[in-house]
């Protein structure tokens, strides 16, 4: 049985991806679930973040968002029995890789998945929804009426967060890095109030926002990185992004920023402005929930109102063609690397 790992180089710089024999799984542990994988998402992988947790291994597991059927259970495990469906996120230290046909899996990482809710949607869904519902409703406290600007609405968390926050009745505002992201958001129902075409260096956002809000600025901010710097200053890939300046102009009064800037440097000046406006800032951490074990039961009820709003028809995940596992080595290169639009699913 084959499973997918990567390796780092000794600089960590560069990961190389490879499939590896693994022995057959030992009996099901106590709080453990024996799982055959039916589908598993691909996402980048936070090589940093598993630097700074210590996380030293020779190989590391990849593929985490997985969807399959209980095959044995461990004699403490209380949610699930054999022939159950479920879908879940692996934790960050799992041992066991999604992209593999047989893991072990901890019962706290799963949920039962709806009959009507296909195996590629469960996996394809299941982590951006985490993301969307921890931005817009823990993060920022959406209610009806609010505005709400989704950077990179065209992507496919951009897609799921905009599902969420019309289906909570906000007034939603978009960018599109380009003309195939601009006609995939006018296309979305209900229609995106406003879409910013920002593709080279066009659009004009801060503006965009406070004349689509009256001069009155945005209630909840939802980034997809910012520039810190001047344009010259920064790499290419940050050219199409706002700067933080940029952000902090279109924020309401009590506006809510939910960043993806990890190195987010707020200057005196910007602190000022923020707290002249009453605005806070909040910073979008895919991994916050397994790191603490505090909130397992919290996100747990994250995961089973993502599946609800997937098999209601409230999520509609941008999805590419499924593969099989063999295409997932050159898949997940091309996913690293942020090429990907849609997303990319293992289908076994």
């Amino acid at each position: 049985m084959k499973g997918l790992y990567f390796q780092q180089s000794s600089t960590n710089e560069e990961i190389t991806f490879l499939f590896q024999e693994r022995e057959n799984l030992p009996v099901t542990d106590d709080n453990f679930v024996k799982l055959q994988v039916k589908a598993c998402a691909l996402s980048p992988i936070n090589t940093k973040l598993l630097a700074e947790m210590k996380m030293e291994k020779d190989f590391f597991p990849v593929g985490r968002e997985v969807a399959g059927i209980v095959l044995d259970v461990g004699a403490k495990v209380s949610f699930f029995r054999p022939d159950d469906e479920v879908v879940g996120v692996l934790p960050l230290d799992s041992e066991d890789p999604g992209l593999c046909e047989v893991i072990q899996v901890h019962e706290h990482y799963l949920v039962h998945k709806p009959e009507k809710v296909s195996w590629t949607e469960a996996a394809g869904t299941i982590r951006d929804g985490v993301r969307a519902c921890t931005a817009l409703y823990y993060l920022s406290h959406l209610s009806p009426r609010k505005s709400v600007l989704i950077m990179d609405g065209a992507s496919a968390f951009g897609t799921i967060a905009i599902q969420l926050a019309h289906h909570r009745g906000a007034k939603v505002i978009s960018t599109a890095c380009c003309l195939e992201d601009k006609q995939h958001l006018e296309r979305i129902r209900p229609p995106v109030a406003r879409v910013i075409d920002v593709s080279n260096g066009k659009g004009h956002v801060a503006e965009s926002c406070l004349e689509e809000t009256g001069g009155l600025g945005v209630d909840i901010v939802i980034d997809a990185g910012v520039r810190l710097y001047s344009k010259d200053d920064e790499p290419a890939v940050k050219f199409q992004l706002p700067h933080k300046h940029d952000i902090i102009t279109l924020l309401g009064v009590g506006g809510h920023w939910v960043t993806t800037e990890e190195n987010l440097q707020l200057d005196p000046p910007d602190s000022h402005c923020l707290f002249l406006k009453g605005a806070t800032v909040a910073f979008l951490n895919d991994e916050v929930w397994n790191l603490s074990n505090v909130q397992q039961g919290k996100y747990l009820c994250i995961l089973r109102d993502v599946m609800e709003k997937l098999s209601a028809g409230i999520f509609r995940p941008l999805l590419d063609e499924p593969i099989p596992l063999y295409e997932a080595k050159a898949s997940m290169e091309v996913v690293q690397k942020n090429q990907e639009r849609k997303k990319q699913v293992v289908q076994f």
